[in-house]
C-alpha cells in the first residue's frame, strides 16, 4: 500500500467533510495546500467514491461539486502529457475537441452579452436565441459521457461520476432550458439585463465549470482506469450517440468498422442462459419479460406457420396454444386472408418491411404492427405481429418524467 497516497486521500476526505460541515472554501483551500499539496485525478475520483461508500449522498456531493473543483484546481498533477499523445480518434480526444468548440460558443455568447448596451435589443435577442439553440447540442456531448463512458468507469468500481457529475449535467440542461424560456419574453434592455444576471451568467459559469471537471478530473481518471478494450468499445458505442460541434476525423469510420468486425455479435446458449450482443437472459427471465410487455407478440416463421405468441396478463386477441404450427392465413377471417397473404409476399420479396393497422374493439383502440424479420444478409426469417391497446396512450398530453415519481422526502 502506498502510505503517502493513502495519507493524502485521508487528509482530503477530512477537508471535504469539514467543508460540508461549514468550513469556508478559502479556509479549505488553505488547509488543502498546507496538508496535501498535489493530488492525481484518479485519487480525486477515488475520494469522492469513498465518500459515497461511507454514506454521503450523491446530492450532497453534487451541492459542493463546484467548490471541490476549485479546491483541486491548482493541485492536480499528471495526465496532460499522456492526453497530448492520444490519437485524434481516441474517445478522449473527441471529448476534448468538443469542449474546445463549447468554449468558443460560450465565449461568443459572452461577447453578445458584453456588447448588449451598444446593440439593438432585438438584434441581441435574435443572436442569443440562435446561440442558445446551438448550445443545446451540448446534450449530445453529455449523453455520450453518461451513456457510454460512465458505464465503463462503473465496471471498474467507480460509481461517483455517474451519481454526481450526471446530476451537474442535468443542472446545465435545466439552466439552458430556463434561459431559452426567459429569452422569449425579453423585449427591452432592462429585461435583457435581468436575463443576463439571472439566467445567462449562471448557465455559462456551469458550462465552463463542467469542462474543467471533465478535463481535470474525469478524463485523466478514465485514462488511468479504462483498458484498451474498454476504449475500443467506448469509441464504437459513441458512434451511436453521435458528436456535438465537431466533424470526427476521417479515420474514425474505419476504426469503428474494424472494432465492429472484432466484436462478438452471435447469439448463443451457455450455462448462463441466452447470450445476446447486448447482454444475457436466463430462459425464465425472458419468459417473464414477454409476460409483462404491454403488447402482444406473435411470431410467424418463414414457412408462414405460427411459431410463438406471448402470454401476457392482459390479452387483446384470443390465442390458444393449439395455434402453434398453424398456417397464419387460417388464423384470420376469410375476408382478410388475401390481405395477410399479400403482406407476407411483399415481406418475402423485400418490397416492404412493415404494415400497420388500427381498429376499435368495444371502447378500446387497438394498434397492430407487422414487421418483417431478416438476418444480417437480408434473408427473410419470418414476421412479427405486435398488437397494442393504445386507448390510454391517445389521452396523454404534456409530460410525466421519472422525477415526478419522487416522494416528498426524496
Amino acid at each position: 500500500m502506498n502510505t503517502d497516497r493513502e495519507n493524502r486521500k485521508a487528509a482530503v476526505r477530512e477537508i471535504i467533510h469539514a467543508l460540508h460541515d461549514g468550513l469556508s472554501a478559502e479556509a479549505a483551500r488553505d488547509r488543502f495546500e498546507r496538508e496535501v499539496g498535489t493530488i492525481s485525478s484518479s485519487e480525486i475520483v477515488e475520494i469522492e467514491q469513498s465518500l459515497i461508500d461511507e454514506g454521503m449522498s450523491p446530492d450532497e456531493i453534487k451541492k459542493f461539486c463546484n467548490v471541490h473543483a476549485l479546491l483541486f484546481e491548482s493541485a492536480i498533477t499528471g495526465g496532460d502529457e499522456e492526453a497530448e499523445s492520444l490519437s485524434p480518434a481516441h474517445p478522449l480526444s473527441l471529448f476534448r475537441a468538443e469542449n474546445r468548440a463549447i468554449e468558443s460558443l460560450v465565449d461568443e455568447i459572452d461577447q453578445l452579452l458584453a456588447f448588449r448596451e451598444s446593440r439593438n435589443t432585438t438584434e441581441t435577442h435574435d443572436a442569443l436565441k440562435e446561440s442558445l439553440q446551438k448550445l443545446k447540442n451540448i446534450d449530445i456531448h453529455y449523453r455520450r459521457k453518461e451513456q457510454v463512458l460512465f458505464p465503463y468507469l462503473e465496471h471498474h468500481g467507480f460509481m461517483g461520476p455517474s451519481k454526481v457529475m450526471w446530476g451537474k449535467d442535468d443542472e446545465v440542461r435545466e439552466l439552458l432550458q430556463d434561459a431559452q424560456s426567459a429569452l422569449e419574453s425579453v423585449q427591452h434592455k432592462e429585461q435583457l439585463e435581468a436575463l443576463t444576471r439571472e439566467s445567462m451568467k449562471p448557465l455559462l459559469e456551469e458550462v465552463r465549470g463542467m469542462i474543467q471537471k471533465e478535463e481535470d478530473i474525469l478524463f485523466p481518471a478514465a485514462l488511468e482506469k479504462l483498458t484498451r478494450e474498454d476504449w475500443a468499445s467506448v469509441l464504437w458505442e459513441g458512434e451511436e450517440v453521435g458528436y456535438a460541434f465537431i466533424e470526427p476525423p476521417k479515420e474514425l469510420s474505419h476504426l469503428t468498422g474494424e472494432i465492429a468486425n472484432a466484436l462478438e455479435e452471435e447469439v448463443y446458449l451457455d450455462n448462463q442462459g441466452i447470450i445476446f450482443p447486448s447482454g444475457q437472459l436466463r430462459p425464465g427471465e425472458l419468459q417473464a419479460i414477454m409476460g409483462v410487455l404491454p403488447v402482444e407478440l406473435t411470431f410467424v416463421g418463414a414457412d408462414d406457420r405460427v411459431r410463438y405468441f406471448s402470454e401476457g396478463r392482459e390479452r387483446i386477441f384470443l390465442r390458444t396454444r393449439s395455434v402453434i404450427g398453424r398456417e397464419v392465413t387460417n388464423c384470420h377471417p376469410p375476408g382478410s386472408t388475401h390481405l395477410v397473404e399479400q403482406i407476407l409476399e411483399d415481406f418475402k420479396a423485400g418490397t416492404r418491411d412493415s404494415a400497420d393497422f388500427w381498429l376499435t374493439l368495444g371502447d378500446r383502440f387497438i394498434y397492430i404492427d407487422f414487421r418483417a424479420l431478416r438476418d444480417d444478409e437480408g434473408t427473410y426469417m419470418g414476421t412479427l405481429e405486435i398488437a397494442q391497446d393504445a386507448t390510454m396512450l391517445r389521452t396523454l398530453s404534456g409530460e410525466k418524467r421519472l422525477l415526478d415519481e419522487r416522494t416528498p422526502d426524496q
